[in-house]
């Protein structure tokens, strides 16, 4: 018999499964991602009641099965974050936040930090105390514990300021001076003052963004992560319908 397993996760995902199952993606606190088959999951209202919904926040009590794929024996809810849930552009931050964390991760590695920062984004969301600009917050902290760290300054490829004319090439890591930009030939150009919001927000300053320097720094981290995922995360273009970003 196999010994039971208690994590502490959230909710990435869920797909239907056959009639009545679903495949759930957890992120757990003590396990990093994983898939649980949850058996009866869309038949049992009260095995589950409403706690596989995106970005809930749950004790997991889970048991090993052939494959890699745990079961979902049962659920206790910590927080299901549901006054986010009827206000459009708080649901696409959420998705959004969800689908980067499942893209950034592998199954199996622990990331407390991480864990930690997404479920504290989270709180504030549903309080209603995360604006726009605390989003771009997350993602530069998630970034960073997941192993990438896009540079804002100095220069990525020679080190020095990056001067009044920067160029951004997410393939050279970040920005990149005027001098430097015939090396990075896939760069575009960005403001320097988009730069040093981005670079204030890295190092941690909260001070909100302007509505055009939120957008254009939107654009930058955009660019950046689809290049280091290999593709467009599917929620950006939620967020940009519903005003989200």
């Amino acid at each position: 018999m196999s010994t039971p397993i208690v994590a502490e996760a959230l909710v990435l995902s869920s797909v239907d499964y056959g009639e009545a199952d679903r495949i759930v993606t957890l992120f757990t606190r003590e396990r990093g991602r994983l898939s649980a088959f949850a058996a009866g999951a869309r038949k049992s209202k009260r095995r589950f009641a409403g706690a596989l919904e995106a970005g809930t926040h749950l004790k997991a009590r889970l048991a090993e099965r052939r494959g890699e794929t745990l079961r979902l024996d049962g659920v206790d809810i910590v927080q299901s974050f549901h006054r986010l849930r009827d206000d459009l552009p708080r649901i696409a931050r959420l998705l959004y936040c969800l689908e980067l964390i499942r893209e950034l991760t592998r199954d199996h590695e622990p990331h407390t930090a991480l864990f930690d920062g997404l479920r504290d984004y989270l709180v504030k969301l549903d309080a209603k105390e995360a604006g726009p600009t605390s989003l771009l917050l997350f993602e530069l902290d998630a970034l960073a514990q997941a192993g990438f760290m896009p540079s804002f300054t100095p220069c990525a490829l020679c080190g020095q300021p990056t001067g009044d004319r920067p160029r951004f090439d997410a393939e050279q890591g970040g920005v990149v001076c005027l001098a430097c930009a015939p090396r990075a030939p896939r760069g575009f150009p960005v403001s320097s003052e988009v730069v040093e919001a981005l670079a204030r927000l890295q190092a941690g300053e909260r001070t909100p963004m302007q509505p055009e320097v939120r957008a254009r720094a939107r654009q930058v981290l955009n660019v950046f992560i689809a290049h280091h995922l290999g593709r467009k995360l599917k929620s950006v273009d939620f967020m940009e319908q519903v005003g989200a970003d």
